[in-house]
């Protein structure tokens, strides 16, 4: 059966999720002892398993405030299906292992096969290999408006990731600044760009032309509206809504 929800804040936290200490199941938090589970950054359908694995705890959770406005949906199978599942997997196993024990063994002729004539000699083939470079990718990040690095006070602790990398690095909140190693294969033509702040979130893709590489450093500035920034907060505890009755 089909399970449909949204989510809701119940009483927004304060706390700061980028100071929190990452773990194997989320960001341990300090204040209230718990664990909190980024969903910022997962699809709806794995929001979607992550509910419906965990729909009896109580879960704290960053998310975008966009993700307040989607609807989510999974397959709930019930307990009483799964043992009928089981119980005829059972049937069906014993079933065939009766049958099988019944059957009266077929004799069967053997032919030796036809001597086969072999070649020996050097195999060859072909492989494509993706031809992978190791490059650092500098630039600025800049307000579209002003054409200035954006305000540390509104954005701060603003971090870049590139490609999913695990490690974002800071973008120096004076300059703009930032420079990110990264590895990439030569046939890229894009670069998914991740930028992150206490309470903001964005993702886009950029253009990338491996010849414009110029002594390993690809320069690229990045410039963005501020309105395609997408507010994130940390939910005191996360609310489900289930729609269906």
């Amino acid at each position: 059966m089909k399970k449909k929800f949204t989510l809701e804040i119940v009483s927004p936290c304060s706390e700061n999720f980028d100071k929190m200490i990452p773990n194997s199941k989320g960001s341990f938090c300090d204040s209230c002892a718990k664990n909190v589970i980024d969903l910022s950054r997962k699809t709806n359908s794995e929001i979607a398993r992550f509910i419906a694995e965990n729909k009896d705890q109580n879960i704290c959770a960053r998310l975008k405030t966009t993700q307040l406005e989607n609807e989510f949906e999974y397959n709930e199978v019930s307990k009483m299906n799964n043992l009928k599942y089981a119980a005829i997997a059972a049937s069906v196993l014993l079933t065939s292992s009766v049958v099988a024990q019944e059957k009266t063994p077929v004799e069967t002729e053997i032919n030796s096969p036809e001597p086969v004539s072999l070649i020996v000699g050097k195999v060859a083939f072909s492989q494509t290999v993706e031809k992978e470079i190791s490059i650092i990718v500098k630039g600025k990040l800049l307000d579209a408006k002003t054409h200035r690095p954006l305000d540390q006070t509104t954005y701060p602790d603003l971090t870049l990731t590139i490609n999913n990398e695990p490690t974002p690095v800071k973008i120096n909140p004076k300059t703009g600044e930032f420079s990110i190693p990264v590895i990439l294969s030569k046939e890229d033509k894009a670069l998914m760009i991740t930028i992150a702040s206490s309470d903001y979130y964005l993702s886009k893709v950029i253009p990338f032309d491996v010849k414009s590489v110029k002594g390993n450093v690809f320069q690229q500035n990045i410039i963005i509206n501020t309105e395609e920034l997408t507010k994130v907060y940390i939910a005191g505890g996360l609310g489900i809504n289930y729609l269906d009755k």
